[in-house]
């Protein structure tokens, strides 16, 4: 993903957000709705949340240094992590608890109509944020499916906005279902419900984006499809094969590459650096996120030890 692209998504989802909230609380402080309140919560989560992956994008740009000789490039990973926390804290738990006390202590709404108005504006900024983020993500998830591009994506920002955007605009269908239910049938509950279901729903994301920046976090390697692009890379005339391979993302452009490859056994010290160089120069010119690359040499010994035993047990 490219920086720009990324920024525009999420600049787009931190204005609508930003306009949602402020109309939201003024919607809830009218109306007294238990829906238009966790919406509100939810929209200042959101707005929160946007800022922090903006800053995460900032501060991961920091040149490396002693302290952290591989850069800063996982600060991407770490507060799209905390973005997660927050959906789960501020949206989830707050809107479950509004809810249910809604439930147990119903009031009247009055003045419905503006919430229905307030809601339906929120609809159509949210479509806006939820629409940009589709178009910049459909520039880099190829013919990856939606679900798959969330899980194996390596650049967190778009995944992240393209389902807060998608809670968002199904909270703002069940706040809407609320409340016409409340005014219909001039039973309250309903607002408490539709709260409710804003609640779970918003768990259920910010527990899937948990899930999937943790194992960014934690350290995720290259997916099959590019581990197997190195790995022809490195072979050369020379390369008789990759005898064992481990990667590691250290940021969302920045891939780390460690392997041994096993050489002709008649190259002179100098043949095999140049060796060494141009297979790094292969792999960068292919893959261009593999910014550090670390061969090790050795000799090819085809008879006893199979052929990348190694790289197809990191496949599995």
């Amino acid at each position: 993903m490219s920086a720009g692209g990324g920024t525009k998504a999420i600049l787009a989802a931190l204005a609508a957000n930003a306009g949602i909230a402020v109309a939201k609380f003024g919607g809830f402080l009218l109306t007294g709705s238990s829906s238009m309140l966790a919406e509100s919560v939810h929209s200042v989560a959101d707005t929160s949340n946007q800022g922090l992956l903006l800053l995460g994008k900032r501060t991961s740009v920091r040149r490396p240094t002693a302290e952290h000789p591989f850069g800063y490039g996982r600060d991407r990973y770490f507060y799209s992590f905390v973005v997660a926390l927050l959906l789960f804290s501020l949206g989830s738990v707050f809107a479950l608890y509004e809810g249910i006390h809604k439930i147990q202590h119903p009031e009247p709404l009055t003045s419905p109509l503006v919430a229905v108005v307030i809601l339906v504006l929120a609809v159509a900024l949210e479509s806006y944020s939820f629409t940009t983020a589709i178009k910049e993500s459909r520039l880099i998830k190829g013919e990856l499916g939606w679900w798959q591009f969330i899980r194996q994506a390596k650049t967190p920002e778009l995944p992240v906005v393209l389902l807060e955007d998608a809670g968002a605009l199904l909270g703002l269908v069940l706040a809407l279902s609320g409340v016409g239910l409340a005014v219909l049938t001039g039973n309250p509950v309903y607002d408490g419900i539709g709260t409710v279901g804003i609640g779970l729903l918003l768990g259920v994301i910010a527990i899937v984006l948990i899930v999937e920046t943790k194992s960014l976090l934690i350290g995720e390697g290259a997916t099959r499809s590019v581990l197997d692009e190195i790995v022809g890379e490195l072979r050369g005339d020379q390369v008789l094969k990759v005898i064992h391979i481990r990667t590691q993302y250290l940021g969302p452009d920045e891939l780390l590459i460690a392997a041994k490859i096993g050489l002709a056994p008649s190259l002179s010290v100098a043949e095999v650096a140049g060796e060494i160089d141009a297979a790094e120069a292969r792999v960068r010119a292919a893959v261009p996120a593999a910014r550090l690359i670390y061969l090790e040499p050795d000799l090819d010994r085809s008879d006893s030890e199979p052929a990348n035993a190694e790289i197809d047990a990191v496949r599995d």
